[in-house]
């Protein structure tokens, strides 16, 4: 049952892969294993699996804006595509209140070989929007894309700043209860990223829940009001800004 205000609950959430990887073999080696079954098991759970997130909880309440942190590999991105519906947990459970528009692989839904044109559509259609729906907002989308003399250009020839700046407006052309948004606002050029943060910040204003990752620790500082600190899947530390100054430091960048 939801509680009051609540919007994700995120109850001891784990995350494990299987890498997959076989290295090195040598006769003498396979010999030892094939009469130590017990040996050659623990050695190819340990070779293979590798657990992105370990028992990660929290809450986060409708309006909240929350910045995750944490070095390459520290289980960021996992968390926000397991949030996203994206991915299924090992363990653990996650119950979301309210509809959710993910920004975590920009130009993920569009066909390359198709215009910007078709793929205004074709992304809309992905993100569960009607045909009469995207005709009503195509000019939004293309006013803030800046796209508009490539719109009957194949998505196969823009860089990929103009692809996210494509995916980018087709996906806000919509205010969601929660929004996610993996470092996308590094995209594109100076201006437009600019302008991407602007379009965040309204959405932020207009009272939607926010789960954002990014590298700069100076936009999360700006954007967030809340901080979760992730460190090889591990939730270091919950709080308020001053998190982010706890982690520059135990990574010596202060």
């Amino acid at each position: 049952m939801k509680q009051e205000n609540v919007m994700i609950k995120i109850n001891d959430v784990s995350m494990r892969f299987n890498l997959g990887i076989e290295k090195g073999f040598s006769l003498k080696q396979g010999f030892v294993d094939f009469f130590d079954f017990k040996r050659r098991k623990e050695k190819k759970s340990r070779k293979n699996e590798f657990w992105a997130l370990s028992n990660v909880s929290f809450k986060v309440k409708k309006g909240e804006v929350i910045g995750f942190i944490g070095s390459n590999g520290a289980g960021k991105s996992t968390l926000l595509k397991i949030v996203a519906g994206v991915m299924k947990p090992t363990q653990g459970k996650i119950d979301v209140y309210g509809n959710i528009c993910p920004m975590i692989e920009l130009g993920a839904g569009f066909d390359m070989d198709l215009t910007a044109r078709e793929n205004i559509y074709l992304n809309g259609a992905v993100m569960g929007y009607s045909k009469d729906f995207i005709d009503s907002k195509f000019e939004e989308i293309v006013d803030f894309s800046e796209l508009r003399e490539f719109l009957d250009v194949p998505v196969k020839n823009f860089s990929s700043g103009m692809v996210a700046r494509l995916a980018f407006s087709v996906a806000t052309v919509v205010d969601p209860e929660i929004l996610i948004v993996d470092e996308i606002l590094s995209v594109g050029d100076i201006a437009f990223q600019g302008k991407s943060e602007q379009k965040m910040l309204s959405m932020i204003n207009g009272g939607t829940t926010v789960l954002f990752v990014s590298h700069s620790i100076e936009q999360i500082k700006k954007l967030c009001d809340k901080v979760v600190w992730l460190d090889h899947g591990v939730v270091q530390k919950i709080g308020g800004k001053e998190v982010c100054d706890e982690y520059l430091r135990s990574v010596g960048a202060v």
